[in-house]
């Protein structure tokens, strides 16, 4: 399967995708609207695509100006297509692969905050406590987008605060920011 990037410096390009059911790659236009929802902020930003697949998501916030991003995915297969995407597009330097579960990254990780956390979890394992873990990663008032199942409701926690949310049919989009 291929996917293409929809805008941005390598807007047009294509990116390939394991075969099977490895991953479920968010589609073209859930992403699209993402993006335009988040708008010029993504500029110079430095993006977490966690539970990563193919690293659409991240690939797309680098196309459209972020600084750097950082993928984290554990499956094997997965894995190697996101290096070939990354190596094929010529964003080498830009982007950071970590080949491990989300879940025993973010309890050991000491590094700098994100501007934008993208979480796009399998839909059959959410992994919420995982997901709501990265928010302590994220800098003051920055954004973490969550990809769900479009027929829940959307995940809440105490002290975070839903900024946005949106259907596009069998998926959904939940936008969340620190209570200040």
């Amino acid at each position: 399967m291929n996917i293409r990037i929809i805008a941005g410096t390598l807007g047009g390009r294509s990116i390939s995708a394991p075969d099977g059911k490895r991953t479920h790659p968010m589609s073209e236009r859930v992403r699209n609207a993402l993006f335009n929802s988040i708008g010029p902020a993504i500029a110079d930003a430095n993006v977490l695509d966690a539970f990563a697949g193919t690293g659409a998501v991240g690939i797309e916030a680098v196309s459209r100006g972020a600084a750097h991003a950082t993928f984290i995915e554990k499956d094997r297969q997965a894995q190697i297509a996101l290096s070939n995407n990354i190596a094929d597009l010529g964003i080498d330097e830009k982007s950071k692969i970590i080949r491990a579960p989300v879940a025993s990254w973010v309890s050991t990780y000491d590094g700098p905050l994100f501007d934008f956390i993208f979480a796009d979890p399998p839909y059959h394992d959410l992994q919420l406590s995982t997901v709501f873990s990265l928010m302590g990663l994220l800098k003051p008032s920055a954004l973490m987008v969550l990809s769900h199942p479009g027929r829940h409701e959307s995940p809440t926690k105490t002290g975070v605060v839903v900024v946005d949310n949106r259907s596009y049919g069998d998926a959904a989009l939940t936008f969340y920011r620190l209570e200040e």
